[in-house]
C-alpha cells in the first residue's frame, strides 16, 4: 500500500531535509528576515528548503501537511524584496489556490491575491558628478556654482498599468553611489646600468692598460750599460831562433 504522508525519517532535496526541517527552515528564516530582507545567506537557505519541498511534493503529492508548508514558503518569499523572490511569492499564491482551494490556507491566499503588490528595490545608479570650480576671475576671486539643495526621493508608487493576471509592482528607490575611479597601475621604471668601456676611463682612476696580444714568451732586453771589463789581450806564441 502506497503511503500518503511522508515519514519523519525520510529526507528530501540536496540538503536532505525532512518535512519538519523544511517547515523549520521557512519559520526560522522568516524570523531572521524581519519585515523584509535581501540577505543572500537567508535567500540561499530558503532556496534549499524550497528544493526539498518540491522533492517532497513529487514523492507524496497527497500529503495533508503540504498546504501548510507551501503557505510557509509563500510567506517567506513575500519577505524577500528581490524580483525573483517576489515572483516566487506570486507563484505560490496560485499553486496553493489551485491545488488546495478548500483548505484553510487556500482561503487565506485568496484574500492576499486581491491586494498583492510586489516589492523590490531599484538598481543603484551612480551619483551625478559635481560641477568643477571655475578658475579665478579678473578680480582674483574664485567662483564656484551654488550647491543645489538635495531633492527628496520620490515616494514609491505602484505601477499605473498592470497586465491582466499580474500583480502591482512597487519599485523602491535606493541611494546613489559614488563610483571609485580606477587606480592606474604604476609603470615600471627600467633599470639603467651605465656601460663604460675601460679605454674611456681616465688614467687617474687607475684604468687598466690593455695587455699586448701575441706570444707571452719573455724576450731578453739589451743591457742598458756596456760592460767595462776589458777583453783579454791575445797571447803571442814564442818564435824560436
Amino acid at each position: 500500500m502506497m503511503r500518503v504522508s511522508a515519514p519523519g525519517d525520510e529526507y528530501f532535496g540536496r540538503l536532505k531535509l525532512s518535512y519538519l526541517g523544511v517547515d523549520n527552515t521557512f519559520r526560522d528564516e522568516s524570523i531572521r528576515a524581519g519585515a523584509y530582507t535581501t540577505d543572500s545567506h537567508i535567500i540561499s537557505q530558503v532556496n534549499f528548503a524550497e528544493d526539498a519541498l518540491r522533492d517532497w511534493y513529487n514523492r507524496y503529492p497527497k500529503d495533508p501537511q503540504l498546504p501548510r508548508s507551501y503557505f510557509l514558503a509563500y510567506a517567506m518569499y513575500r519577505k524577500i524584496w528581490t524580483e525573483p523572490g517576489q515572483v516566487k511569492a506570486w507563484q505560490y499564491l496560485h499553486i496553493i489556490s489551485a491545488r488546495w482551494p478548500g483548505s484553510y490556507f487556500g482561503k487565506l491566499v485568496k484574500r492576499d491575491m486581491a491586494g498583492f503588490i510586489e516589492h523590490y528595490f531599484d538598481e543603484p545608479a551612480p551619483c551625478p558628478s559635481e560641477a568643477p570650480t571655475q578658475s579665478p576671475g579678473p578680480g582674483g576671486r574664485r567662483w564656484s556654482p551654488p550647491t543645489p539643495s538635495p531633492k527628496p526621493s520620490p515616494a514609491p508608487l505602484p505601477s499605473p498599468t498592470v497586465a491582466p493576471g499580474q500583480p502591482l509592482v512597487e519599485m523602491l528607490p535606493v541611494p546613489c553611489y559614488t563610483p571609485t575611479p580606477p587606480t592606474p597601475s604604476p609603470t615600471p621604471i627600467p633599470s639603467i646600468v651605465p656601460t663604460v668601456l675601460p679605454s674611456a676611463l681616465p688614467a687617474a682612476h687607475g684604468a687598466p692598460t690593455p695587455l699586448p696580444t701575441g706570444s707571452l714568451t719573455p724576450t731578453p732586453l739589451p743591457s742598458a750599460h756596456p760592460s767595462t771589463t776589458p777583453s783579454p789581450a791575445p797571447t803571442r806564441s814564442a818564435t824560436r831562433a
